[in-house]
């Protein structure tokens, strides 16, 4: 979890070059939903209490480590930007915990899904709305160019969590 944090921290300086798309992604954007497939397998695996434990635990370190590597002079733009980034990947991974933990009992792909795709839209509305309302930038379409590499991503994410039930379980 602290290194998919760490990776897409670093990643999100970079703009995604294609299709015309660099205004609106980062290639962290491709990378940060990894996270609810982490948090989904542990859950799935070992309970939702453990999965509580690597998101905190990711989170703390995942925070910590990407201070430690940003050379970036700290002000107060970044700092509503880490408290925002915070915020949003907090009650994001536990609302999909939680959701996940409601559905377990479904078909295989219903609770990974649907709490990945709830967990993504909250993270994205917090996110977004703390980091740059009030400012100039166009964040509503950054918002929905970033949910929806999220949402394509937490489909991709099905086949690995699949792959992983099925060898693990």
């Amino acid at each position: 979890m602290a290194l998919i944090i760490c990776v897409s921290n670093y990643l999100v300086q970079f703009p995604f070059e294609y299709f015309g798309l660099n205004e609106i992604l980062t290639w962290g954007a491709f990378t940060y939903p990894v996270t609810f497939l982490v948090t989904d397998l542990a859950n799935r695996f070992f309970g939702k209490e453990f999965a509580k434990k690597v998101v905190f635990f990711g989170f703390v370190l995942g925070i910590a480590l990407s201070f430690i590597l940003t050379f970036e002079e700290f002000n107060l733009i970044l700092l509503r930007i880490v408290i925002a980034s915070g915020a949003a990947f907090l009650a994001g991974q536990l609302l999909d915990i939680r959701v996940f933990d409601i559905l377990r009992n479904k078909l295989w792909f219903i609770p990974p899904i649907v709490s990945s795709i709830l967990g993504s839209i909250l993270d994205t509305i917090i996110f977004f709305s703390i980091a740059f309302y009030g400012t100039d930038s166009s964040w509503v379409v950054l918002a929905l160019g970033d949910l929806g590499v999220k949402l394509f991503v937490d489909f991709a994410m099905l086949l690995p969590f699949r792959i992983a039930i099925a060898r693990f379980s």
